[in-house]
């Protein structure tokens, strides 16, 4: 039994300003955050959502699925780190500091 390093996983977000002014804007918008989450996506803003990947070999995948759902108007980035770094991650809620996110159960290779 392998468990991966927090060096090897990777946390892909996926960050976007999509027009919502018109009925039909908003409809586009929504459709793209609902195939974000149904690639296993959650969301930590209204428009930024993150998820965690085995390694740089899963991204391309991911990549195409986004490229394949983009809206026709709007700005979509898509930012990857290492386990490791999103272990530095510090939030606020308002004022006060938040604990930690739980990070998931380590993916395990049999």
């Amino acid at each position: 039994m392998t468990t991966l390093s927090s060096y090897k996983l990777m946390w892909m977000i996926v960050l976007f300003d999509l027009p919502v002014i018109t009925p039909a804007e908003r409809k586009i918008a929504s459709v793209f955050r609902k195939s974000l989450l149904d690639q296993g996506f959650h969301m930590s803003q209204f428009s930024v959502y993150y998820r965690l990947l085995s390694g740089k070999e899963a991204l391309d995948g991911y990549i195409k699925n986004i490229q394949d759902k983009l809206p026709p108007k709007g700005k979509v980035d898509i930012l990857t780190i290492t386990d490791k770094q999103y272990e530095g991650i510090i939030s606020f809620s308002g004022k006060n500091k938040e604990k930690n996110k739980q990070k998931p159960s380590q993916l395990l290779l049999f």
